[in-house]
């Protein structure tokens, strides 16, 4: 016989008290059912809570690095910006060869490669609450909607100095400086690879009279001198911003990147 069936008959018998205790029965089968999907929901909520949180501090640990990487990068262009433009007003005077590296140098960029899946999924399917930790789930935002790094992406991409040095110098001796003097590959968490991503020792194995005729090109032009100016201001602005203007984002992923795992 269902509960209702021997409640409607213990009404008809008047036996209130059995109808008293079938009727606590229900409320606290349906309390405990309540309490225990409210479990089993907080259970859940905690798991993937816990998931997306790790999920985000690897992620965070990358920018991290990539934080760091665009500084010493950017260093780096600035230093071969810096020496190229000595070089051609006479300040600092450099054998072709070294004008030359240092000139194609200071033409590049770094284009940064974002690791943000997580933090996207999380805001787009407005679950950023799951991040219960609020330092964690600030740094976040901060990372991932402030636009430093895209702005020196763009800078770096939209260079006068880049665009002035592409067009004068020939393709065959780009190809070379790419190949011989261009970036060294540095994976991700390689802190200790960043100081020679761009700035180390090398040789273009070009002939004399080729080097000669393409370093002519850069010091009778007046112009690289100016662009050179302009991309120095740059690449100030960007390094000064990253260190500087944006240290409180820089300060918490270093924390963030050191913390043992």
């Amino acid at each position: 016989m269902t509960i209702v069936r021997r409640g409607i008959a213990q009404l008809r018998r008047q036996d209130w008290m059995a109808v008293f205790i079938e009727l606590v029965v229900v409320i606290l089968g349906v309390f405990l059912g309540v309490q225990a999907a409210n479990w089993n929901e907080d259970r859940e909520q905690d798991r993937k809570s816990a998931a997306f949180t790790e999920r985000l501090r690897d992620d965070l640990r990358i920018e991290a690095w990539n934080y760091e990487i665009q500084i010493g990068y950017n260093r780096q262009v600035l230093a071969n910006a810096e020496r190229a433009g000595d070089a051609l007003t006479g300040k600092s005077p450099l054998p072709d060869e070294a004008l030359l590296v240092a000139a194609y140098r200071a033409t590049q960029f770094n284009g940064n490669s974002r690791r943000r899946a997580t933090y996207d999924e999380l805001t787009s399917t407005g679950e950023i609450g799951l991040i219960r930790d609020k330092a964690l789930r600030t740094l976040a935002m901060d990372v991932y909607t402030q636009p430093q790094i895209e702005q020196i992406d763009l800078h770096g991409q939209t260079s006068e100095y880049r665009r002035a040095f592409r067009m004068a110098l020939t393709r065959q001796v780009q190809g070379v400086l790419l190949d011989k003097c261009g970036d060294h590959l540095v994976l991700p968490g390689d802190y200790a690879g960043i100081g020679t991503v761009l700035d180390y020792p090398c040789a273009t194995g070009l002939a004399p009279d080729v080097i000669a005729s393409s370093a002519a090109i850069l010091r009778k032009d007046p112009q690289f001198v100016a662009l050179l100016q302009l991309r120095v201001a740059d690449v100030t602005t960007d390094v000064a911003n990253l260190t500087t203007y944006f240290g409180y984002i820089r300060d918490p992923l270093k924390r963030l990147a050191g913390e043992k795992r």
